[in-house]
């Protein structure tokens, strides 16, 4: 499993969600808070390569993944695919 980076704010539900996602179901994970790094929109939409209006962005590996609900159904998906 590639590493998951958030990059959001702790005042975020949705960002706080995506933590505890990838914590729930044990994803290794790196949280980027916007507020602590002093960034803001413009710097992530300069890391990921698309224009950001809200947050959490979220990448796997260096697949842009998108918002919480894309997260959430890229999960689903993944767990979707295993075999048990």
């Amino acid at each position: 499993m590639d590493q998951v980076t958030i990059y959001g704010r702790s005042s975020c539900g949705f960002c706080v969600r995506a933590i505890s996602l990838c914590e729930s179901r044990n994803l290794p994970y790196t949280w980027v808070d916007m507020i602590e790094h002093n960034m803001t929109k413009a710097d992530i939409a300069d890391k990921i390569g698309r224009p950001v209006h809200t947050v959490p962005q979220i990448l796997v590996g260096d697949r842009y993944i998108g918002g919480y609900d894309q997260f959430a159904a890229w999960v689903r998906e993944q767990e979707a695919g295993k075999v048990h």
